[in-house]
């Protein structure tokens, strides 16, 4: 039994897999609580597809494609709340044409461009086996960088996600504060795009912090009951991925969604 826990670990691919899994099943969860109680799991989903031209653009040209994929996702972040603003359409029209146009654009380039010698599965569907340094080192930054900003802006960003107007009221900047929050979950899809890939990302993001929330008391007990749940289920994945030879994004995925299946039916909540 130890043996087979510790066969993954004589591999270096398997060791900066691991690393990732508990970056990301630590981060995740932390937005992902405030993607719960604002009710932007579509945002998060629409993030996730966008980053596609991202990452073909940095096949094309050479650079990493984690790299790109950031300016990518904050774009259309801000793209979104600007059409929102701009045309008066409601938050999920304006999310779903943005989400369609670049995710189309993504299929439409790597078409063009002949596959542009990337792996379009593990693209879409995850494969956090093939993380290198380079990867590594970006996502480590990543996960840093939010949490500092989570640490420096939690109150308010709090606030802002359970009371809006009051937020306003007392004069915090509500809406740059929205455009943040944006920004962070873009963070967590291009740190995570690696693991569980571009289809399946809101997997990640929404799971352990819904299961979080149906077993902890307040929000800030959410975020880390989500954190220590998603890292069990990152790890899970990776363990899964390596012996049943499967992708990690469907792996985590399915170990998410059980875990959730099972708590929802243990546990009663009166709906929020």
């Amino acid at each position: 039994m130890i043996e087979t826990i510790l066969e993954p670990f004589q591999y270096d691919f398997m060791i900066r897999a691991f690393i990732v899994s508990i970056g990301i099943g630590i981060l995740c969860p932390m937005v992902g609580s405030y993607v719960v109680v604002r009710r932007l799991a579509f945002m998060g989903d629409a993030l996730s597809h966008t980053a596609l031209p991202g990452l073909v653009l940095g096949y094309l040209i050479g650079l990493n494609p984690l790299i790109l994929a950031i300016p990518a996702c904050i774009l259309t972040a801000f793209a979104i709340g600007f059409l929102r603003t701009r045309t008066g359409l409601s938050e999920d029209t304006s999310i779903g044409i943005v989400l369609a146009g670049l995710f189309a654009l993504g299929l439409a380039m790597i078409s063009m461009a002949g596959g542009v010698g990337m792996d379009l599965r593990g693209v879409l569907l995850g494969q956090i086996l093939g993380v290198t340094n380079q990867d590594l080192w970006i996502i480590f930054g990543i996960c840093i960088g939010t949490c500092l900003i989570l640490y420096l802006f939690h109150k308010e960003l709090v606030f802002n996600s359970f009371d809006p107007q009051g937020a306003s009221i007392i004069g915090l900047p509500s809406s740059w504060l929205d455009y943040l929050l944006l920004v962070l979950i873009s963070l967590v899809v291009v740190a995570s795009v690696q693991a569980v890939g571009v289809v399946l990302m809101l997997a990640m993001l929404i799971t352990p912090a819904a299961i979080a929330k149906l077993l902890a008391k307040n929000f800030v007990s959410m975020m880390f009951v989500g954190s220590l749940i998603g890292v069990i289920i990152c790890i899970s994945g990776v363990y899964t991925s390596y012996f049943l030879n499967l992708p990690s994004g469907p792996a985590m995925t399915l170990i998410a969604v059980s875990v959730f299946m099972i708590v929802a039916l243990a546990t009663r909540r009166v709906p929020a």
